[in-house]
């Protein structure tokens, strides 16, 4: 399984235009005081919460990237992103079906997950060299080919960040295109690693050339960098897909990852991917979310809507 739309036409690579990459320019002070419109309004309520809610459970790339991480653990995850809220929410929700956007984990719990999914959800798997990407050439695209061939659907790749900030953006597109040649018929996320990029005109150059070369989502994160996952940073990049989008006609994903860990703050991604991008990107083949720990607070405030109580942590299946 992939995560193609019937309709969608996957992104391909166009060449690199060394002239647009060095005039983009970003207005940091318009884009924090447009993050903070986001922040700050009043979220919706009731039933229109509880809709929103169900909406970020099929956007959900449900994630374990831990070093402790074990085959039962994966099996385990995999069964929670098939079935992930409690039969009784599901009936009072009025929902007869519900599944994450995808699962996604390192290269050696691949087959464990290919066990229980079975082609029923994509798998994704982090590659070459994740999460500092500072692998060899010949070693991240034998990576992305092994799992691949063990079953990945989706490869979320790393990008070499002194690309970026050394501005060799002709090196960074080299890279990206190799990347998106060893996927084959699997599609490729780049995750820029923002945390680490420094600006955002780094943030926004490094998402054209990645784009430019072929890359089927843009993401922000591994998770792992000091500062992950920000409204400024997606605001910057969802900008960046939405102009790459007119200029090509290609419709490029947009995955935030890591510190989305509350219903909140799922929210506000999609008011973010909602107003930017239109609703036509509100569909997991065009917008994900990379988290462990987020289906468990949805859950929960899907439970109040519900019952008019919260539960504990603790009641409710851990990935």
């Amino acid at each position: 399984m992939t995560l193609m739309h019937p309709e969608f036409k996957r992104n391909e690579a166009v060449g690199l235009d060394l002239g647009w990459i060095n005039q983009i320019r970003v207005n940091r002070a318009a884009t924090d005081r447009r993050a903070a419109s986001l922040a700050n309004r009043r979220t919706v309520k009731k039933e229109y919460q509880a809709a929103w809610l169900v909406k970020a459970i099929q956007m959900i790339d449900l994630t374990t990237l831990g070093g402790d991480d074990t085959p039962g653990r994966v099996e385990r995850l995999c069964m929670k992103a098939m079935r992930p809220l409690r039969a009784d929410l599901m009936d009072a929700l009025g929902l007869t079906q519900l599944s994450t956007g995808a699962v996604c984990v390192y290269h050696e719990m691949i087959q464990p997950a290919v066990k229980v999914i079975q082609g029923r959800l994509p798998i994704a798997a982090v590659s070459t060299g994740f999460p500092a990407g500072l692998t060899s050439m010949e070693t991240k695209l034998r990576e992305i080919e092994l799992s691949v061939a063990a079953g990945a659907s989706e490869i979320d790749i790393v990008i070499t960040r002194q690309h970026v900030l050394n501005g060799n953006w002709q090196v960074l597109y080299d890279e990206m295109l190799a990347y998106r040649k060893a996927c084959g018929v699997a599609h490729v996320k780049a995750i820029l690693a923002t945390g680490d990029l420094l600006t955002m005109e780094n943030v926004a150059k490094a998402s054209w050339v990645c784009m430019m070369a072929g890359a089927d989502f843009i993401k922000t994160s591994t998770g792992k960098e000091g500062v992950n996952a920000t409204i400024p940073v997606a605001l910057t990049m969802v900008r960046t897909i939405r102009e790459y989008h007119e200029q090509t006609g290609f419709q490029v994903g947009f995955k935030p990852a890591g510190g989305v860990s509350s219903a909140k703050s799922a929210l506000q991604y999609l008011t973010l991917m909602k107003e930017e991008l239109g609703n036509e990107w509100l569909q997991p083949h065009l917008f994900r979310i990379g988290a462990s720990s987020l289906l468990t607070d949805i859950e929960r405030q899907l439970e109040h809507y519900v019952t008019g109580s919260y539960s504990a942590n603790h009641r409710h299946a851990q990935p």
